[in-house]
């Protein structure tokens, strides 16, 4: 062989060798890589199994891994959310979240996730912003069950205006009724509440009870874990001071809140009530005045002490009540429960008027500008209760908007258009908050002549 060749054949014997290590090395490479992912996602499979956390949400619009039982939610009224589970659930209160339990057809990976505001103001951002969310997730609870219930869970908040005895009722209460007898009728719930402060709770304690017999749920500062067989997170609202019985299974009307209000604040009960006058003329049928006072709250009767004493030259015995945050329920029910007829400036102190008894008169003084909040806030409910609804419209001299602004001005010559459908922060307050009241004494005692007439016959029927 020539010196020429044998170079060759050497060369050739080394490439093949190295082609050959190539080959064997690629082909373990390979196999390697394959045994470690496929280890390694068994792994992260048995982890997942041990170490779960709350999923994170998934697109409306995204392939929903739960049949349409799993969580319902009703997000098409202008006054507010709500969602269900309709299943056993697992509430977790330091996270605010409700879990499924034995979800169908759900995975960890894509569970559904809802979110809400129990609260039944959602068209107004400022206040539903303060609100706390509460999260239902289709996915299987992260922790387990460490206090189990019977009755199923209902969910709201007791933020938002709470401290305003108008839009507790209003925005909270009224809600509230109208949303067990729609969804609960005749069923046992518990209340699960945010921002149920100890105030708050004190105050409507006996109301509270007369919607659940159970202990409330405060969602704020209970740690534990709580199972339910259900739960609804959100109240049902029909509108301001608005029952409508077509919308309720059950048909329950204003006059059945009047009635449920009885249950929790009457029922023959004995209050010591120092706000009646126990001495007053059984003959004489009893007026409850409602009295405002304080600095910039707006819309004070200037000449109260001469109103009261025309109404009792009419021939009522006149109790002026002027309610504070203090105030117990029990003895304001009692006193409003046992009159024949209320007298009052438009404002909080008006829901009050839920308190009559039907048939019993109630007179709103409507101060100008106000028109259409007072109808809205206590005209429809007095109505719908089946009360004798009056009111007094003021005119602009009975107004102390007059000292400030000229007669010819639209404020005070033409409201209604100055305010339009505009019914902003800024117009409020001139005619909520800036205007107070001095009624015409002549004029207004033919209105007491007239409400005398109805309130007798009242207390001739009815004691």
């Amino acid at each position: 062989m020539k010196k020429g060749d044998s170079r060759v054949l050497i060369m050739i014997t080394w490439l093949a060798v190295a082609a050959l290590i190539f080959v064997v090395f690629n082909v373990y490479t390979i196999s390697r890589t394959n045994y470690v992912m496929t280890h390694s996602m068994s792994t992260k499979s048995q982890g997942a199994d041990t170490n779960r956390s709350v999923p994170k949400s998934i697109s409306h619009h995204e392939e929903k891994h739960v049949t349409a039982k799993d969580i319902s939610c009703n997000r098409t009224h202008n006054f507010y959310d709500i969602c269900s589970i309709k299943g056993p659930t697992v509430l977790d209160p330091t996270i605010s979240t409700f879990f499924q339990m034995d979800p169908i057809n759900s995975t960890p990976q894509k569970p559904l996730v809802e979110k809400v505001r129990p609260y039944a103001r959602k068209w107004e951002n400022s206040t539903m912003s303060r609100i706390k969310e509460v999260t239902l997730v289709s996915g299987p609870p992260i922790t387990k069950c460490q206090v189990q219930h019977k009755a199923p869970a209902l969910v709201f908040s007791a933020g938002g205006y709470t401290g305003n005895f108008f839009h507790e009722f209003n925005d909270g209460f009224i809600p509230l009724y109208i949303t067990i007898n729609t969804i609960f009728p005749d069923q046992d719930i518990v209340l699960v509440i945010s921002k149920a402060r100890d105030w708050w709770v004190s105050k409507y304690s006996e109301l509270l009870r007369a919607f659940s017999k159970y202990p409330i749920v405060n969602l704020d500062n209970d740690t534990s874990t709580h199972c339910f067989p259900s739960a609804s997170v959100g109240m049902i609202s029909h509108g301001f001071m608005t029952i409508a019985p077509k919308l309720i299974p059950n048909s329950k009307t204003f006059t059945h809140f009047r009635a449920f209000l009885h249950k929790a604040y009457g029922q023959n009960r004995k209050v010591q009530n120092h706000l009646s006058v126990s001495t007053r003329k059984k003959s004489r049928p009893l007026l409850v005045l409602l009295g405002r006072s304080g600095r910039g709250v707006g819309r004070l009767l200037l000449n109260q002490n001469e109103v009261k004493l025309e109404a009792e030259k009419v021939g009522f015995s006149v109790v002026v009540f002027e309610p504070t945050a203090g105030t117990p329920l029990r003895e304001a029910y009692a006193l409003v429960n046992s009159s024949h007829a209320m007298v009052g400036i438009h404002g909080a102190a008006l829901t009050h008027s839920l308190f009559l008894r039907p048939g019993s008169v109630l007179v709103q003084v409507v101060p100008l500008g106000a028109e259409w909040v007072s109808r809205v806030c206590f005209e429809i409910s007095a109505r719908a209760m089946g009360l004798e609804y009056m009111e007094y419209r003021i005119k602009a001299e009975e107004s102390s908007l007059m000292e400030k602004y000229g007669k010819d001005e639209p404020i005070i010559k033409d409201p209604v258009a100055f305010r339009g459908r505009n019914w902003s922060p800024e117009i409020m307050s001139i005619y909520l908050k800036e205007q107070n009241v001095r009624l015409d004494l002549v004029r207004f005692r033919e209105y007491l002549k007239e409400v005398y007439v109805k309130a007798k016959v009242f207390m001739d029927k009815e004691g």
